[in-house]
């Protein structure tokens, strides 16, 4: 298990490395000076070039993003261009507010798509789940800012019992986590419902129900048990669409977090913020899918087994009955009986008189000579 992890991490670092070579050129190459941008357009040719000179703008590209990528290594995310605080230092205040709202967004979605898929799928052709699937369709249609402009005017505006911005207390967190997982519950319903009929369609759900099973324990111990591969999966690409999609919903609810500072460092063409931004939602979807491929193994035995044998396949065990080796015997006469069998069939009287010529057995007399039918 532990050689499969090491392994996987080690997979994620080309991964970092063509995202950072991809987004730095994307920076580097855009229109925009960060210089004007950063020292504002009345700046002087002396300003600008000292800005350049102190930044390292004023090296090729490629020497600019050797430098990052050494001070990456060690630790160094750079400085912001327009705040001159160290990046570091920006991300571990802004970081915490994110995660808690793409982990807390995460987890209540499948805490309602989970019970309602399973309903779902019970309730299937229904005119429960006729309706369900036009409400799905209505409330994935939602944009995410439009929602949360009306939930802000709902319950901050006209009844005055959540606050409208910030991210300090638990109660500033439920607008914004309804907000996020408002339009992804249903589609997940809707694949949770769809995996679980897939599952109950299978013989071994038949059987158990054809020998007495109670329907609540076939439903959850032989169906959903089975059906948590492809819901392990769409997790954990839901942690990587729930962390880079928060940008929308810390602009809406004024949250300092990671997605703000991004937009902001965007717009003002701060390179450092912004790679350091796109580093951190690349390892968080990396160990997003780590950690679905570690959940594999403690769903299913058998990935389980693969795990413990070093990723290689397992051997097919032999029964305590059967010998290790079998003796070895040479079948090499029994072949040349059985062709002699079929020479003697085909060199037979026939019904109306004389005998079938088979040109393959003209040397039936020399095969009738070797020491194996000899001892026949």
């Amino acid at each position: 298990m532990i050689k499969y992890i090491l392994k996987r991490i080690i997979q994620v670092i080309p991964v970092l490395l063509g995202v950072s070579i991809i987004v730095f050129l994307m920076l580097s190459l855009s229109p925009g000076d960060p210089a004007r941008l950063a020292l504002g357009m009345n700046a002087k040719p002396e300003q600008i070039e000292a800005f350049n000179h102190e930044n390292g703008l004023d090296q090729p590209v490629l020497v600019q993003y050797v430098n990052y990528m050494k001070g990456l290594v060690t630790g160094n995310l750079g400085v912001s261009y327009t705040t001159k605080q160290a990046v570091t230092k920006m991300i571990a205040v802004r970081l915490p507010a994110t995660c808690i709202l793409a982990f807390g967004s995460l987890v209540l979605t499948y805490l309602i798509a989970i019970p309602l898929g399973i309903l779902l799928a019970v309730k299937q052709n229904t005119f429960f789940d006729d309706a369900f699937r036009v409400v799905a369709l209505i409330v994935s249609s939602i944009p995410a800012f439009w929602l949360g402009l009306l939930l802000m005017l709902l319950f901050s505006v006209k009844l005055g019992i959540l606050p409208s911005n910030g991210f300090d207390t638990p109660l500033h967190w439920i607008l914004p986590l309804l907000c996020s997982c408002f339009g992804t519950w249903a589609g997940s319903s809707r694949y949770i419902r769809a995996m679980v009929l897939d599952t109950i369609r299978q013989d071994y759900v038949r059987t158990a129900r054809a020998k007495g099973t109670p329907e609540r324990q076939v439903l959850f111990r032989h169906a959903f048990k089975n059906a948590l591969l492809p819901l392990i999966t769409s997790i954990g690409f839901s942690i990587g669409n729930f962390f880079g999609g928060s940008i929308v919903i810390e602009q809406v609810f004024g949250i300092n977090g990671m997605g703000r500072m991004m937009l902001s460092a965007l717009r003002e063409k701060d390179i450092p913020t912004v790679m350091a931004g796109v580093i951190i939602t690349a390892i968080m979807i990396a160990l997003g899918n780590l950690v679905a491929d570690l959940l594999y193994g403690v769903v299913d035995p058998r990935i389980r087994a693969v795990y413990t044998s070093g990723g290689k396949k397992l051997k097919k065990r032999r029964p305590p009955h059967e010998p290790a080796s079998r003796p070895h015997t040479d079948r090499r006469p029994q072949a040349e009986a059985l062709a002699l069998d079929g020479c003697m069939a085909a060199h037979a009287p026939q019904p109306y008189g004389g005998y079938r010529h088979d040109p393959l057995c003209a040397d039936r007399d020399r095969l009738l000579q070797r020491p194996a039918f000899q001892r026949l």
